[in-house]
């Protein structure tokens, strides 16, 4: 067992568990920044953000009401795709297996058609959230709630293995079935919860550092979820994941298909004062060794910024002319912040500690923006 897989096992309730050296309550507030629970209009989420410790049971009882609507006012109803041998005419005929079998000597017929069914991949995946959290949330009551909610869910005829994300991502809200938004965002941080942990049990999460890749996004979307929560009413836009072209003014043939491509992490545009920041995350250390020098910001992550920043300057956006750029680093217990100003582009390298506490993590945020 590694070091923090100990301390995550060895901490009595209470107690503060940790992943590496981030607690976990710290990771659990970076996906809920990164939820669409955050973004999805507030609900609850304040009481949310200041109570990262009970996070697990507060998505719990928002997951467990959510499907508690909806059951009153009856689950969304979908169309499966059935395959079947009936004595009639259903849908179109499957003229192959009809003939096949030689089902019409039988007065049978092969039929595929759609069927309206409760047993659709979005309720699938709330039923397993609701049985994923049950098994993290403190309260035995809220537990046997989720797990009675599960059962109630399977007993209407959701069954069936659940879907994954990547097909929940194709999954489409309508206007007949926009209540669900809040109860499959709850669900899907429901299964993130159960995800970070070294301890013993049915879920576990390896150290940040082997699975960078996870944490990397992770901490891009919370970035983001956070701004676009928190600035918006202050009047400024967030975009997140946008691309930036390049001021070509000649080129060959062949260069479209092996020119990189700039694709930003987070913008922020502010119309009323002119202010745009790009902001760019990073999961690793700020600085490294250098040649000459016990440390050095990393070369590549500055002309990356610098590209960003200087190849959008001169074609007639005033805000693109005088925007700045953040390069944003997560630490534990390191603080960096350090400014300079190339060719009139201000560029930031400053560092977010994951290991205080959630309403200094808040005013570390906001204050790489000037909003604290």
């Amino acid at each position: 067992m590694t070091a923090a897989a100990a301390s995550a096992a060895s901490a009595a309730p209470g107690e503060v568990g940790y992943i590496g050296r981030i607690p976990v309550r710290n990771l659990w507030l970076l996906m809920l920044y990164a939820s669409d629970l955050f973004r999805s209009g507030g609900t609850k989420a304040v009481e949310l953000e200041d109570n990262p410790d009970d996070l697990p049971d507060l998505v719990a009882e928002l997951l467990a009401h959510a499907v508690e609507e909806r059951q009153r006012r009856c689950l969304s109803l979908g169309y499966r795709a059935r395959d079947e041998v009936l004595n009639r005419v259903r849908g179109r005929i499957d003229v192959l297996r009809t003939e096949r079998y030689q089902l019409l000597s039988r007065g049978l017929v092969a039929c595929r058609f759609d069927e309206l069914s409760i047993d659709t991949p979005r309720n699938r995946f709330v039923r397993a959230a609701l049985e994923s959290i049950a098994r993290i949330v403190s309260r035995k009551d809220l537990a046997h709630r989720c797990r009675a909610l599960a059962n109630g869910m399977k007993a209407m005829g959701v069954s069936g293995q659940a879907p994954t994300r990547a097909q929940m991502s194709t999954d489409r809200f309508g206007r007949n079935d926009a209540e669900d938004c809040i109860m499959v965002a709850a669900a899907q941080l429901a299964f993130d919860l159960a995800l970070p942990t070294e301890a013993s049990g049915a879920n576990l999460l390896v150290l940040p550092g082997r699975e960078l890749a996870w944490v990397r996004r992770l901490f891009e979307r919370a970035v983001g979820g956070f701004y676009a929560v928190t600035l918006s009413p202050q009047g400024w836009k967030v975009k997140c994941g946008g691309q930036l072209g390049w001021q070509i003014e000649d080129k060959t043939a062949g260069i479209d298909r092996i020119l990189p491509s700039m694709r930003t992490d987070i913008v922020l545009d502010h119309p009323a004062t002119g202010r745009r920041i790009v902001i760019d995350t990073k999961f690793n250390a700020i600085v490294t060794r250098g040649w000459y020098r016990e440390e050095t910001l990393r070369s590549g992550y500055v002309y990356q910024i610098y590209a960003y920043l200087r190849s959008q300057v001169g074609q007639g956006d005033p805000m693109a002319d005088r925007a700045s750029g953040l390069l944003l680093h997560p630490a534990v217990g390191e603080t960096v912040d350090e400014t300079v100003l190339i060719q009139g582009q201000r560029i930031r390298f400053a560092t977010v500690d994951l290991a205080v506490g959630v309403g200094e993590i808040r005013q570390q945020l906001l204050k790489m923006v000037g909003a604290g």
